[in-house]
C-alpha cells in the first residue's frame, strides 16, 4: 500500500516537473519569437521604410563634394541693362589635410597679415570642417592684386594654400539702387544648419531682391565628387557634378531714372519714388544716403562697417519710412471732404489769416485768399480752407480715404526696413496714446501734420490713384508681375467729379502755384503738390508729389528731402530732373 502511494507521488512529481518545463519552454519560445520579430520589424523599417534615408546618410559620409560655386543670376533693369552681374575673381582656399593642426596655426598667422583676415577666423573655418576633411575651405574672396602678388611670391611657404579663379558678385553701378538690390554674404553657421544642402562657403542673398529672390538667383553649386574612407582619405574620383547658374531676373526699374533720382538727391537724407500710374511698376526707388553692395563681395573692414553704422543710417530705406506729409496730404483731405457728401467739387469757402479753434489760432500762410474753391485752394495751398474741410468731414472720414488712397495699405514688396503710413482715428489715438482727441488734432491732420505719417512709396500710390481714374495700383519690382491678376489695381471708390477737381487743383499748383518752376516750357505740363513739414528743433522737411504729363498721366513722382526746408526749394528741383529724363526717353508723351 505504501509502495503504491510512493509510486503515485513520484509520478505526480514527474508530471509537475514536465509541466513546468513545458511552460518554461513556451515562455522562452515566446521571448525568442518576440525578439526575432522585433529584429525583423526593425530590419524592415531600416531597409524598406527608411532605406532611402539611410542610404543617403551613408553616401553623404562616403562621398565628398569639392564644391564649385555657381553663377548667381543676373539682375537687369526693364530695358535689359545690368544692375547685378558676375565677374571673375580670385579666391584663397585651404586644403585641411595638407598640413597638421600646428602647421595651420603658423600658416594662419602669416596668411592673416597678407589677406587682412584675423588668424582666429581662418582657424575657425578649418575647425568647422575638420583638419582631415578632403574639402577645401575658402577663407578669402575677391583677392586684391597686392595680396595675390604676395602669395605668389611666397607660395612655397604655404602648403595646402590654393588660389582659384571663380565667379564673384558684382554691382556695376556701385551704390545705385542698393536698397532695392541688397547684397550677398557667405552663409553663417546658422544658415548651414537650416539648409543641409548648402556647401561650406555658400553665398546667400541679404537684404533687398538678393534676399527675396535668393532661391531663384543662387543656382546650384557643382564640384568634384570624391569617394573617401573612414579616415577621410580619397579613394577615387567619382567625376564632376556641373554647377547650374541661377536664373536672370528683370526688374521694373529704369536704370536711367534711378541714376537721375540718386544724382538729384545728392546723398542727402531722403527718398525718391517713381511709379507707372497705370500698372504700379516701380520705375525708380532711391534712398539716401546709400551704400555700396560691392563691399560685401569681400571681407568688410572695421572702417567700412563703422561707416555703415554711422548716424546717417545708410542701410535705412527711407522710401519706406513714414514722414509727416505736410500739404501733400491735402489731396486726401479734399477727397474725404467731397466723398463725405458735405462738399461738392464746386464748393467754395471763405479763407482767413487764422482760424480760431477753442482759443487757439491756426494760421494761414499769409493773409486771407478770400472766397475760393478746391482748385485755387490747391494752387495757393490754403491752410484755412483745408482746416474747414477737415473739421467738417471729420477725422474718421479722412482716415478712411487715406487708406483707400494707399496710405497704410500699400505693400512694401518684401523690402526690409519699411513701415507703413498711419492716419489714426480718435479711437485709435486713445488706444495707442491714452489721450483724448482734440479739435486741434483734426486741424493738424487736415494739412498732414500731427499724428499723420506717410511713406514716399505711399505718396506715389496716392497720386497715381487720383490721376489714373481712381484705381489704387499695387507697386511691384519684378517685370514678370506686371498685369498679372495679383497686381491688378483696386478701385478706390472715388467719384469722377472728385478726381477731376483734385487733378485740376494739382495742375494749377504747377501753372500758378508753388511748383510753377516746372512750367517753364522745357517739359510738358505736369501737376503736383509741394509740402513743408515741421520737424521739432530742426529745419523742416521738404516734400513734393506730382504726375506727368498733365494731359495723359504716365508717371507719379514722390520726393522727400529731410531738413530740406521748403518743398518748392529742395524737392521740386529733384522732380524736375526726373521729368526731364522721362520725357527725353518718351518725347511723344
Amino acid at each position: 500500500m505504501a509502495s503504491g502511494l510512493s509510486l503515485h507521488s513520484k509520478s505526480r512529481r514527474i508530471h509537475v516537473a514536465l509541466t513546468q518545463r513545458s511552460q518554461r519552454s513556451v515562455i522562452l519560445l515566446l521571448i525568442l519569437t518576440g525578439l526575432i520579430s522585433t529584429c525583423l520589424l526593425r530590419l524592415v523599417q531600416l531597409q524598406l521604410v527608411q532605406g532611402k534615408y539611410h542610404r543617403h546618410l551613408v553616401d553623404k559620409n562616403r562621398i565628398s563634394l569639392v564644391p564649385t560655386p555657381s553663377d548667381r543670376g543676373n539682375i537687369l533693369d526693364r530695358n535689359g541693362k545690368l544692375m547685378a552681374a558676375n565677374r571673375l575673381a580670385r579666391s584663397v582656399y585651404l586644403s585641411p589635410r595638407e598640413a597638421s593642426k600646428a602647421q595651420w596655426a603658423a600658416t594662419a598667422t602669416k596668411l592673416g597679415l597678407i589677406l587682412n583676415v584675423p588668424p582666429e577666423e581662418i582657424l575657425a573655418k578649418l575647425e568647422q570642417v575638420g583638419y582631415h576633411s578632403p574639402t577645401p575651405v575658402r577663407i578669402s574672396r575677391d583677392l586684391t592684386l597686392p595680396a595675390f602678388v604676395a602669395l605668389a611670391e611666397k607660395h612655397n611657404q604655404f602648403p595646402g594654400v590654393e588660389i582659384r579663379g571663380e565667379s564673384n558678385r558684382y554691382y556695376p553701378n556701385a551704390d545705385l539702387a542698393a536698397h532695392t538690390l541688397g547684397y550677398i554674404r557667405e552663409a553663417t553657421a546658422d544658415d548651414l544648419k537650416k539648409n543641409s544642402d548648402y556647401p561650406m562657403g555658400m553665398l546667400v542673398g541679404q537684404m533687398g531682391l538678393e534676399r527675396i529672390a535668393n532661391t531663384t538667383l543662387q543656382g546650384v553649386w557643382g564640384g568634384q565628387l570624391l569617394e573617401v574612407n573612414a579616415a577621410g582619405q580619397v579613394v577615387k574620383s567619382l567625376g564632376m557634378k556641373p554647377s547650374q547658374s541661377g536664373a536672370p531676373m528683370q526688374l521694373t526699374l529704369d536704370l536711367e531714372l534711378q541714376k537721375t533720382a540718386e544724382k538729384a538727391l545728392a546723398k542727402r537724407r531722403g527718398a525718391v519714388v517713381v511709379l507707372d500710374v497705370k500698372t504700379g511698376e516701380v520705375l525708380a526707388l532711391a534712398s539716401g544716403p546709400t551704400f555700396d553692395p560691392n563691399l560685401f563681395t569681400r571681407r568688410i573692414s572695421p572702417a567700412d562697417w563703422k561707416q555703415l553704422q554711422s548716424r546717417n543710417q545708410p542701410f535705412l530705406n527711407r522710401a519706406l519710412q513714414g514722414y509727416p506729409p505736410g500739404s501733400t496730404f491735402k489731396i486726401v483731405t479734399a477727397a474725404a471732404g467731397i466723398q463725405s457728401g458735405k462738399f461738392s467739387p464746386d464748393s467754395t469757402l471763405a479763407t482767413f489769416a487764422a482760424l480760431n479753434l477753442g482759443g487757439h489760432l491756426f494760421h494761414e500762410h499769409g493773409s486771407s485768399y478770400g472766397v475760393i474753391g478746391f482748385r485755387d485752394a490747391f494752387a495757393y495751398s490754403s491752410n484755412t480752407f483745408f482746416y474747414q474741410v477737415g473739421l467738417t468731414a471729420g477725422p474718421e472720414e479722412i482716415s478712411k480715404w487715406a487708406k483707400r488712397l494707399g496710405i497704410g495699405t500699400t505693400d512694401n514688396m518684401g523690402l526690409e526696413g519699411g513701415t507703413h503710413g498711419s492716419v489714426p482715428t480718435p479711437a485709435e489715438k486713445e488706444q495707442l496714446y491714452k489721450e483724448p482727441w482734440y479739435g486741434g488734432d483734426t486741424v493738424s491732420m487736415s494739412i498732414g501734420q500731427g499724428l499723420v505719417q506717410v511713406t514716399p512709396l505711399e505718396m506715389a500710390v496716392m497720386v497715381s490713384t487720383i490721376v489714373n481714374g481712381g484705381k489704387r495700383v499695387k507697386p511691384h519690382l519684378l517685370l514678370a508681375e506686371t498685369n498679372t491678376p495679383q497686381m491688378r489695381p483696386v478701385t478706390a471708390g472715388l467719384d469722377p467729379g472728385t478726381i477731376a477737381i483734385i487733378k485740376a487743383g494739382l495742375i494749377a499748383v504747377v501753372q500758378q502755384g508753388t511748383a510753377s518752376q516746372l512750367n517753364d516750357g522745357s517739359i510738358p505740363l505736369t501737376g503736383g503738390k509741394t509740402g513743408t513739414a515741421e520737424v521739432v528743433g530742426q529745419t523742416d522737411n521738404a516734400l513734393f508729389v506730382g504726375f506727368g504729363p498733365a494731359s495723359k498721366p504716365q508717371i507719379a513722382v514722390a520726393v522727400v528731402v529731410e531738413n530740406g526746408g521748403f518743398g518748392a526749394v529742395s524737392a521740386v528741383p529733384i522732380a524736375r530732373e526726373i521729368y526731364k529724363t522721362y520725357f527725353k526717353a518718351h518725347p511723344k508723351q
